[in-house]
């Protein structure tokens, strides 16, 4: 039954990108196992990532359990449908009940997927890292897939607000291209110091996703105004100096060592 929502999703999914000609691409790919537990952590640029992380996820046979914002499950439309497919709410001021179930599916040998940056980062760097995905890899023993994601941003994402405190809207322009990269499995040591974990995580999120903004078919053209680029790389996104005042990142969170310092 559980699986059967899930093709249904996908196939709905799989409507969407072809109406708006959306080309998915996904490299690495033979470090996710088709079998068994798997530990992903993905970079986050758009609000659906999860269904371009999912559409290369299921070339592998895949079905991914992501840990997603709890409030999603306030519309009744949604949740029975999310717990069908057994993903998991998180609730930031209360994640032990979200980080149990993700052991639990671990060891049911379930993938499971977390964004660790905790939202999407304004600045399309690596923002600064929950330690939960170090945690559950140590006590697992399943090694963390970081997984980088590009494209998806020029769709459907955060950004500076217009004067009426707006973000802004989709963009359905059709033929978008979006980039996944699966990296190579990190293990975590059973005595591993997680704040260190995670650093070594930003690090290659940060590695994998940089690679990809730099492939030529997304950078923007020369003299582009290009909001959606990082502005390190030449793009018009939010600096990190910027960016403190527009995102929303947990206290407990390890901040950035990796990347642009500002």
């Amino acid at each position: 039954m559980t699986e059967r929502w899930y093709r249904l999703a996908n196939g709905v999914g799989r409507l969407a990108l072809r109406s708006l000609a959306i080309d998915v691409r996904a490299t690495g790919l033979e470090h996710l196992p088709t079998t068994g537990p798997a530990l992903l952590a993905a970079t986050h640029v758009s609000y659906p990532d999860f269904v371009f992380i999912e559409k290369a996820a299921i070339e592998r046979g895949r079905y991914v359990r992501f840990m997603t914002r709890h409030d999603i499950w306030h519309q009744r439309a949604l949740a029975g449908a999310m717990d069908r497919m057994q993903h998991i709410p998180v609730d930031r001021e209360a994640p032990a009940a979200a980080y149990l179930k993700a052991k639990r599916l671990l060891r049911e040998g379930e993938a499971v997927c977390a964004f660790p940056e905790a939202g999407i980062s304004y600045t399309y760097t690596v923002r600064s890292l929950m330690r939960g995905i170090a945690s559950l890899a140590r006590e697992t023993g399943v090694p963390v897939i970081p997984v980088a994601i590009w494209g998806s941003q020029r769709i459907y994402s955060v950004g500076r607000l217009d004067r009426a405190g707006k973000g802004p809207r989709p963009d359905f322009t059709r033929g978008r291209r979006v980039d996944i990269t699966f990296g190579e499995p990190m293990p975590v040591a059973p005595d591993a110091d997680l704040t260190e974990a995670t650093r070594g995580l930003g690090v290659h999120l940060t590695e994998l996703l940089e690679e990809i903004q730099g492939r030529p078919h997304h950078r923007p053209r020369p003299g582009e105004w290009a909001p959606w680029y990082p502005a390190h790389l030449g793009g018009a996104a939010p600096t990190r100096h910027e960016a403190r005042e527009l995102d929303s990142v947990p206290r407990s969170s390890v901040p950035p060592s990796w990347g642009p310092l500002e």
